[in-house]
């Protein structure tokens, strides 16, 4: 038998990458061999690429098109078979690491090579848009809990505090990787059956959202996750929105990531209150009614360097 010497590490890249269109936000896929959306992904070869950060950058051109502007490290997956199916590595296969990074684009353009397209953000995680009611997605979630929490009064407990399903519950919308990684747990998600290479009983037993694959879509929620805490201490939103916008369309950029209905005239206040944006004296024609006014951001201070977030004050 293959000894930990023998199996060795490969490294790969992937990326989460993430955009506004049609005032949602959407994320850059690819299809992988399944036939599932996948995050683009490529390995790294320690002879030939010189830094983790190129490779990425060559190989997404390559596989999408897309030519990546600023990226930030997220996290390293490192799990067991994470490149098979969890619960059935093979034993030659080399551990698979996998270091993640996050990208933001004002430009989710059209023209992307091979199978690489845009694809909602919400279409993989459903329950983390919460600017809508739906009734059916809440009564397949709590039953679907339900049936995993039993009589197990810490497993309840944590369902209720991780979904809010209950009025003594606050929404963090931040807590998106812990919310995924718990319907995996109770065999919610497509992943969950494939990686233990079983069928789920009925297509009921699933919530809706699009599986991904490998482990792609815990990626992505550690990425949204990430995105969704930055916003309110660095001006991240920014980086998805094109030079010129009005207030309201800064503000359904912020609905967009978040997965909320924000109060209009408390975003706007808070808005005003970070200094970050500066009217441009132009007017937009394009809000269907009365002209707004068109805003830019300022920047980060010249002296300091630092520039604060946004408030997310949620419409109750």
């Amino acid at each position: 038998m293959a000894g930990p010497a023998d199996q060795g590490v490969r490294i790969g890249l992937s990326v989460v990458v993430m955009a506004l269109k049609d005032r949602r936000a959407v994320v850059l896929t690819t299809q992988a061999e399944d036939g599932a959306r996948a995050l683009p992904f490529g390995p790294f070869d320690p002879v030939r690429d010189r830094t983790f950060e190129r490779a990425l950058r060559d190989f997404v051109t390559d596989q999408t098109g897309f030519r990546l502007g600023f990226v930030e490290q997220l996290y390293t997956f490192g799990d067991a078979g994470r490149a098979t199916p969890r619960a059935t590595p093979t034993p030659d296969q080399r551990r698979e690491v996998s270091v993640g990074y996050l990208a933001l684009t004002p430009d989710a353009a059209q023209g992307q090579t091979h199978d690489a397209h845009w694809d909602a953000v919400f279409d993989f995680f459903p329950w983390e848009d919460r600017r809508a009611d739906n009734p059916a997605l809440h009564a397949a979630l709590v039953e679907g809990l339900t049936r995993w929490s039993g009589a197990d009064d810490r497993r309840t407990a944590r369902a209720r505090a991780l979904f809010a399903l209950t009025p003594d519950h606050r929404w963090n919308e931040e807590r998106v990787l812990e919310r995924y990684e718990l319907l995996y747990e109770a065999r919610l998600v497509a992943e969950a059956w494939r990686d233990a290479r079983q069928t789920p009983p009925e297509a009921s037993a699933l919530l809706p959202g699009a599986p991904m694959g490998s482990d792609h879509r815990r990626i992505l929620a550690t990425g949204l996750g990430r995105l969704r805490s930055k916003l309110k201490y660095r001006p991240v939103l920014f980086d998805l929105t094109p030079g010129l916008f009005t207030l309201s369309e800064l503000q359904a950029a912020a609905e967009a990531v978040s997965g909320l209905t924000l109060h209009k005239q408390n975003f706007r206040r808070g808005v005003e209150r970070t200094g970050l944006v500066e009217p441009t004296g132009q007017l937009s024609s394009t809000t269907g009614g009365r002209p707004a006014e068109l805003f830019r951001f300022k920047g980060v201070d010249p002296q300091t360097g630092a520039a604060p977030g946004l408030s997310l004050p949620a419409q109750r």
